[in-house]
């Protein structure tokens, strides 16, 4: 069967990583991006470049119609999806929950939360060995904020990869009869873009001194454990967590 992957929020970061790493193990690969076009267009040269086969679509995960459209693009350009990367996410600036009002927290939890449920859904459909799929993969990128709630940075942000979690666990055994596996990659302080849209794009380099392992990860290191999970080799691991977080 053709490997067919969408990555969401794939332009940058750990989204870039892990389909670069995919197309290197075969997969065509849509890139996912919402306003960083020319990253993702890069995404997609290099991947070609390679040999591969790939796509980029303009898509708000948060926008259930954009949702369908996206997927409506994958299914006539790539063909049937077999795996899907839920990694499109986005925080707010760093704050106190006194000083956060309901529009952030919604703007947080309709990318976070909302957009990995319509995305699951559209690959379900697809993938659901009951809609006449052949199975697939799922791995959502949450974090270890999860549990430890961020305080006075990113609660908000916190919570709503808890809600990733859940929705992991869940949709892990309600699909496991239907050849789908759903499983979720926990990374730490990683270097990416998205510590520059809390406010603190040195982030990384103030909080290492708190991981055990005294440095932050790389995205490349996060995409390693994404494509564990799509593979075979981990054809009997669903409902799973793998922390990247060197050690914390």
């Amino acid at each position: 069967m053709k490997k067919v992957l969408v990555v969401t929020g794939g332009a940058r970061g750990i989204g870039a990583a892990t389909a670069l790493a995919a197309a290197a193990e075969g997969y065509a690969v849509c890139v996912n991006y919402l306003n960083h076009r020319d990253e993702a267009a890069g995404v997609v040269a290099a991947i070609k470049g390679g040999g591969g086969e790939a796509i980029a679509v303009q898509a708000n995960v948060a926008v259930e119609s954009d949702v369908v459209h996206l997927f409506e693009r994958v299914d006539a350009s790539l063909g049937r999806i077999t795996a899907l990367v839920n990694n499109a996410g986005v925080l707010e600036k760093q704050a106190r929950i006194e000083d956060m009002d309901a529009e952030r927290i919604h703007r947080v939890f309709s990318v976070n939360v909302t957009g990995s449920f319509m995305c699951s859904r559209e690959a379900v459909r697809r993938m659901s060995t009951k809609h006449g799929g052949g199975g697939g993969a799922i791995v959502n990128i949450s974090s270890i904020a999860s549990r430890l709630g961020a305080p006075g940075e990113y609660v908000d942000y916190a919570a709503s990869k808890a809600a990733v979690d859940t929705l992991t666990m869940g949709l892990a055994k309600e699909v496991a009869a239907e050849n789908i596996r759903v499983n979720a990659v926990c990374p730490g302080v990683i270097y990416t873009d998205i510590h520059a849209s809390g406010g603190e794009p040195r982030r990384v380099d103030r909080v290492k001194s708190n991981v055990p392992m005294q440095r932050g990860g790389y995205p490349e290191e996060v995409a390693k454990a994404v494509l564990w999970l799509l593979s075979e080799d981990a054809s009997y691991t669903t409902g799973a967590f793998i922390d990247v977080s060197g050690g914390r």
